[in-house]
């Protein structure tokens, strides 16, 4: 393995993440280390070369970034590098000195060293470029090769598994389940066989149980049944505050774990309860103060919405505020949970309160104070809901909505079809008015920008759509009730998605022109001459 360490391949002064090689010996050992690294690094970069561009994200002012390009932070882009047309940074990378990152390539947890070229159409994940590197076109890296195993290092003596990321997940694991159940038993199984370098968390459902399953690190996870009668807070963060070790190591009729997650936790001394008790969140979550900004009060936001009266929310008496680090993991919300409930939480910022950044009255010390759910680098919403008394084949609708979700629309369509219509596929590079992904776009940044006058027109917006896309799936179903052909019903699966695509294409161009119109009343040239 001396061909693998660190040192025998990378110039370690050409890179400004130098630091994040200390103590270690292997490549995959820094890959879990990146997105903290990048945070740390960059509040330390000099404000007179790099300018931050967003949350954790610090561009160099020599690099060239194009104006399509999309950029997700953690991310630092250094002096001098490309970054082309379409190019799409998905969040914990570095690109060194004189980068070039070109049209459509994708990164994903990555460190490019100075002078590295992924020019055309690669995807670079869970990667470490060294100096000069240089990706042909369509190359890819990737912890899971084209037949779903994963990629293995050997030295003829051993080998030493890359591990599982997030990305990896979806591939080995969706294409070989038909329940919720054996999801968490395959991921389980595999994460027990090769590890995974993160940790992670993922919900599987059907149409009778939903789960959700924790990668804790290394070759352990966790898994819980959600109860039919609650509704999970989950920012990123750990949140799972309660679990039975029996049933997980036996019956496994809502719990479910790694096997040797009891030993594991009691060799390691990792149960700090007085008691005894078995709290995951208190075992392998976090209680930072980042958490308290990031994490924290987007539970406290979503439960003082779906439970407004069960607890005290507000005020010098309240049983959980923002910075709460025992907001229940789960509860029975006061009402049953509708998709207009779900989208507005997830659309929340902190309305009602004194840290909404749009608050225009009371106290605005503490204005734009916590990470809101909805910001403005989301890209897309999407709400499955799983409805156990239709067909199998219309079972399923997606609500999908794109850009900020404190300004956009959701629109239902059914899943299990052949056809996506037009306006909601054709995503292109330019912006256009002729796709829903960048008329959504638009009508956030000018929402924003006009915030007073157009929150109506948002509102209104909003509620036509849904309201019209419940009209048309439940106008659908009845017929699909009448229809036993295959094909036929297909067809009306189709033809619905269509006729629900030209209904959002409709009222989104009536909105944007309402909101341009509120946007352009404000502008700073703006004069009146009431004698004219």
């Amino acid at each position: 393995m001396k061909k693998c360490e660190i040192h025998q391949l990378y110039n370690l002064e050409e890179t400004i993440a130098a630091d994040i090689f200390k103590n270690v010996t292997y490549p995959w050992e820094v890959l879990p280390k990146i997105k903290d690294f990048i945070v740390e690094l960059g509040n330390t970069l000099d404000a007179s070369v790099y300018e931050k561009r967003g949350e954790n994200i610090w561009v160099a002012k020599s690099a060239k970034v194009a104006d399509t390009a999309f950029l997700n932070g953690p991310l630092i882009i250094d002096e001098g590098a490309e970054v082309r047309h379409c190019a799409f940074i998905r969040g914990n990378a570095i690109v060194g000195k004189n980068c070039v990152v070109g049209n459509s390539t994708e990164l994903k947890n990555v460190i490019l060293f100075n002078s590295v070229q992924v020019p055309h159409y690669n995807y670079v994940g869970d990667s470490i470029l060294g100096h000069k590197s240089h990706m042909g076109a369509g190359s890819i890296t990737s912890n899971v090769k084209s037949d779903k195993t994963l990629v293995v290092v050997k030295d003829g003596k051993e080998e030493i598994p890359g591990g599982i990321g997030e990305e990896d997940i979806v591939y080995i694991v969706l294409p070989y389940i038909h329940s919720a159940r054996e999801g968490v038993k395959r991921l389980g199984s595999l994460l027990e066989q090769y590890g995974t370098y993160e940790m992670n968390g993922i919900a599987f459902q059907d149409a009778d149980e939903i789960w959700w399953l924790e990668t804790i690190g290394g070759h352990h996870w966790i898994a819980r049944k959600v109860p039919d009668d609650v509704y999970v807070m989950m920012p990123n963060q750990f949140g799972m505050d309660q679990f039975d070790l029996e049933d997980a190591l036996s019956n496994q009729k809502e719990y479910m774990c790694s096997a040797d997650l009891k030993e594991f936790v009691e060799k390691y001394h990792l149960n700090l309860s007085q008691d005894g008790t078995f709290n995951p969140r208190d075992i392998f979550g976090s209680h930072d103060d980042s958490d308290h900004v990031y994490n924290t009060p987007r539970a406290w936001y979503m439960a003082r919405c779906l439970n407004p009266s069960t607890m005290n929310w507000d005020g010098p008496d309240a049983d959980f505020t923002p910075l709460s680090d025992d907001i229940p993991w789960c509860m029975v919300p006061e009402k049953k949970v509708t998709i207009e409930d779900v989208k507005y939480v997830l659309s929340s910022h902190f309305q009602g309160t004194p840290y909404d950044p749009y608050a225009s009255y009371g106290d605005k010390s503490m204005k734009g104070a916590y990470r809101a759910i909805g910001v403005n680098r989301t890209d897309f919403l999407g709400i499955i809901q799983m409805r156990p008394d239709a067909g199998e084949d219309s079972r399923a609708i997606e609500w999908v909505a794109f850009a900020s979700n404190v300004f956009n629309t959701a629109a239902p369509f059914y899943t299990d079809v052949e056809k996506v219509p037009e306006y909601f596929s054709n995503t292109t590079g330019d912006a256009s008015t002729d796709n829903f992904y960048w008329a959504s776009r638009m009508i956030a940044a000018m929402a924003d920008a006009s915030y007073s006058k157009s929150i109506f027109h948002i509102e209104r917006y909003q509620e036509r759509v849904m309201s019209k896309g419940h009209e048309y799936i439940n106008q659908y179903d009845e017929l699909l009730a009448k229809e036993s052909n295959a094909e036929e019903r297909m067809q009306l699966r189709q033809e619905a998605n269509e006729k629900i695509a030209d209904m959002v294409k409709k009222e989104t161009q009536d909105t944007l022109n309402k909101v341009l119109y509120e946007l352009s009343n404000q502008m700073k040239n703006a004069y009146s001459r009431s004698d004219a």
